[in-house]
């Protein structure tokens, strides 16, 4: 290693816990939006489409993955969305002004048709209700619908549809970002409040088993934030478990640097939100700590220009079909670390959205699917982050950019799999010219070795993937050795890296 390269050190121990990572922060989000649906998961006539149109390329794309949950119906879609609308007969079913996204909705696809194709690639569902136009009777008869075993009209009808046993639906999201002008019934908090606590009541007489999302701000930008977050937790704090956070970022000027940084302001988001809700904790005298759904979070700039040019009514346009580069990914990458940071408060978090937009999965109509070059640090994460997330001690050198301060150039987490005798490292390099020499102290873990030093980089921050060519992909020669209980590398310039080590076996 150079003497003159910037040096980075950190001490990882098993003492040093967090949590436990819920697996759930490797969720995703299907909505009905451009080709996330019509012509993403589902694309009948397709070469690659099974009996029910639903494409098989994207499911085992899905399956790489292993996306443990994923949100539905929407997102802008579910607040002008009867539910009914998308169930019994196909041929039978209306076709509806969508006035989220001003595009025609079929309804080919509804609520059994995604539930047997979640069911096929592995996936919770976390199903939101329509707060918007609608409320608490519309929302308690879809759970009937949903999770009741039989002897009700409406889970009799689920049966006549075909599905005999109940989908059994845990997560459900009260509403979407109701704070919102942009959305259809939007609400003040007090408004917002008063109605979803009112329909989580309904619903927990329904099925007292399932878990409830209140909805939170639309983003740190929402002039009202954190105080919509405390006056609806003022409601909904005894009936809900979780309470939500969406977030995008983007870098219309150009600058990396401050791109990079912008993980930071999610971490400033996180820590408020907690803020907000063991004030309500405290002045409730709960006992109950409110933890955090982060049920929408992505980079989301791209496609805005093109997005204002679409013809309004078609079915399946392709809105918001950002093509992401690679700086995306690195920053994509902070964010995943970010979560694993917070594993004591961030239980769930669904990467906005799956596939075609805003996604790390990218499809063409009657052809092939591919990887954006947000998939691998998704990827990654689902992949190698499960387990306990640890507290790494860091000593980094740091920058500054316009708006954030004493950035360090070491972005990192560490997941300890203690079943899988495996241990973790995840590091983003931000700095965009030199290389960092690392050097990780991990002598509490004795008798492991390392098993692979996988690296994300690319010459050029502004390369992407596509169809035909997919410039930007991980590799395994990464430069990390083991000796003596100290892990010693280069994260190369701008790079995202994953160091793992594994114990080593008596047989080995």
């Amino acid at each position: 290693m150079s003497l003159t390269a910037l040096k980075a050190r950190m001490v990882v121990d098993q003492a040093f816990r967090i949590a436990e990572v819920d697996n759930r922060i490797y969720g995703s989000f299907i909505e009905h939006l451009g080709r996330a649906v019509y012509g993403g998961i589902y694309e009948p006539g397709h070469p690659a489409a099974d009996p029910d149109g639903f494409r098989e390329d994207v499911k085992q794309l899905v399956q790489e993955l292993n996306v443990p949950i994923i949100r539905y119906p929407g997102g802008n879609f579910v607040s002008g969305y009867n539910w009914e609308d998308g169930v019994g007969p196909i041929e039978k079913r209306p076709k509806c002004l969508e006035l989220a996204w001003r595009t025609v909705e079929p309804n080919q696809v509804g609520t059994n048709e995604f539930m047997k194709w979640a069911k096929e690639v592995g996936s919770e569902v976390m199903m939101a209700v329509n707060l918007g136009t609608r409320g608490v009777d519309a929302a308690r008869n879809l759970l009937e619908y949903c999770n009741h075993p039989g002897g009700s009209y409406w889970s009799d009808l689920r049966r006549q549809h075909g599905f005999e046993q109940p989908h059994k639906i845990k997560t459900w999201c009260l509403g979407n970002e109701m704070d919102g002008p942009w959305q259809i019934g939007q609400k003040t908090p007090q408004e917002y409040g008063r109605l979803a606590y009112e329909t989580a009541k309904a619903m927990r007489l329904v099925d007292p088993s399932i878990e409830l999302v209140s909805c939170g701000s639309s983003s740190t930008g929402m002039p009202s934030f954190p105080e919509w977050e405390a006056v609806t937790l003022d409601h909904t704090y005894d009936v809900a478990d979780y309470v939500s956070l969406h977030q995008y970022y983007g870098n219309r000027d150009n600058d990396s640097a401050n791109f990079l940084a912008r993980s930071m302001d999610m971490e400033h988001f996180i820590h408020t939100v907690a803020s907000t809700c063991d004030y309500i904790k405290a002045k409730k005298r709960s006992k109950k700590t409110m933890m955090l759904s982060f049920d929408e979070w992505n980079v989301w700039y791209h496609s805005n220009d093109s997005d204002a040019k679409l013809e309004p009514w078609s079915i399946g346009p392709p809105q918001l079909e950002d093509v992401y580069n690679f700086e995306d990914a690195l920053l994509v990458g902070s964010m995943l670390i970010t979560f694993l940071r917070h594993a004591d408060r961030v239980k769930m978090a669904c990467l906005a959205q799956l596939v075609n937009v805003i996604a790390p999965i990218m499809t063409e109509n009657g052809g092939r699917a591919w990887k954006q070059t947000i998939f691998y640090p998704y990827l990654h994460a689902s992949q190698y982050g499960r387990g306990v997330s640890l507290m790494p001690i860091v000593d980094s050198p740091k920058y500054d950019a316009q708006d954030y301060t004493d950035v360090p150039y070491l972005d990192s987490a560490v997941v300890f799999n203690e079943a899988a005798e495996e241990l973790t490292i995840f590091a983003v390099n931000r700095h965009l010219e030199e290389a960092l020499d690392l050097e990780c102290d991990v002598r509490g873990f004795e008798g492991y070795r390392l098993a692979e030093h996988i690296v994300l980089e690319h010459d050029d921050l502004k390369a992407v993937n596509t169809a035909n060519e997919e410039k930007v992909r991980p590799h395994s020669r990464g430069t990390a050795e083991y000796r003596d209980g100290y892990v010693r590398g280069r994260l190369a310039k701008a790079s995202w890296n994953v160091i793992r080590l594994s114990k080593v076996n008596s047989s080995d």
